[in-house]
């Protein structure tokens, strides 16, 4: 069965508000059980479940339990813990509550990293090993991030719009929550990559905040749109507005648009000419590998080589949106 946006939406509701069952068809065990396999509970928090790329995350760290349970003799669950919009005090609440619990281990994609830090800590100091994914929290005792290099993501977005651009014209920037750490580096490597092309400039104002739920970020870009119609590029650092569909009120091709992530609702705005080029986040991977990770560090007692690892952006165009497509109806078979 072909798996939709709303498919995905089902998904995520199905998993948002209980314990995640998986690793193994049989009955879970409590505390190891009559199998003799080990029970091991992992905590995930993405920023918002209104977000379609953590919907993706977590069927990504779903698939990895279910994969992982006989490499490591475990029945292994996902307990979500993403709130419904994003709130960095709700992930900070649920990081302690998981810590509570006594979970094995926890990921989280951070939405603002001076409130969650200290929670992340908490749980590191209970022996609850964290690892961070998408949005990074460097100064808390997290051991590895799991994610974009937001900078050099930031600047690819933005050489590719001059590219498309002739490298002339006025262009903005959207910026998603202005607070989330990897946002704030995507919107200062865009910049930076701007300054190189002298027949280009920023519009005033340049970067456009939004709360990140498709419905929010397509108005915030026609609003800005409309009261800026000099405006001839967009960089989206976030592919936010695209999850929804009709979200560019311009014919298809007079104002060029360059955008990150490629989830399945985005692909559209690809084949009929709205978008140039999407950069592809590994959102599956990052609950996949994530769950991959936390598990080596659980069972193993083994870390990465480094605490960053990095997730290459994949460019997807007119000429290969439809095979990179494929990925998604395998990625989301269940």
């Amino acid at each position: 069965m072909k798996k939709t946006p709303q498919t995905l939406k089902w998904l995520a509701a199905l998993v948002a508000t209980s314990i995640v069952i998986t690793g193994c068809s049989k009955k879970a065990e409590t505390s190891g059980g009559d199998s003799g396999k080990r029970k091991i509970v992992i905590g995930f928090l993405g920023k918002s479940l209104t977000n379609d790329v953590f919907q993706a995350a977590q069927s990504g760290a779903i698939a990895a339990a279910q994969e992982f349970g006989a490499k490591y003799n475990a029945n292994i669950e996902i307990e979500i813990r993403t709130p419904n919009d994003e709130d960095a005090t709700k992930q900070a609440e649920a990081l302690e509550a998981l810590t509570r619990r006594g979970v094995d281990g926890i990921a989280v994609s951070c939405a603002e990293t001076n409130t969650i830090s200290p929670s992340i800590d908490k749980a590191v100091d209970k022996g609850i090993p964290v690892m961070c994914f998408d949005s990074d929290a460097p100064s808390s005792k997290r051991f590895a991030f799991y994610g974009t290099a937001d900078i050099s993501c930031g600047a690819t977005i933005m050489n590719e719009l001059a590219k498309s651009m002739g490298e002339k014209g006025t262009v903005a920037i959207l910026g998603g929550n202005q607070s989330a750490p990897n946002l704030q580096n995507r919107v200062a490597g865009a910049k930076e990559a701007l300054a190189k092309f002298p027949g280009m400039k920023l519009n005033e104002p340049g970067v456009f905040f939004h709360t990140e739920t498709p419905e929010k970020s397509a108005e915030a870009v026609q609003n800005a749109q409309n009261a800026n119609p000099n405006i001839q590029g967009w960089a989206f650092i976030g592919g936010w507005p695209l999850f929804t569909a009709d979200a560019l009120k311009w014919p298809a091709g007079s104002i060029k648009v360059v955008s990150c992530d490629a989830l399945p609702a985005q692909l559209n705005y690809l084949r009929d000419g709205h978008v140039d080029v999407l950069y592809a986040q590994d959102c599956y991977g990052w609950g996949y590998k994530s769950v991959e990770i936390l598990l080596e560090k659980i069972v193993n007692k083994k870390e990465p080589a480094t605490p960053i690892i990095i997730d290459p952006l994949t460019k997807v165009t007119k000429e290969n949106v439809d095979e990179y497509g494929k990925n998604w109806e395998k990625w989301l078979k269940k």
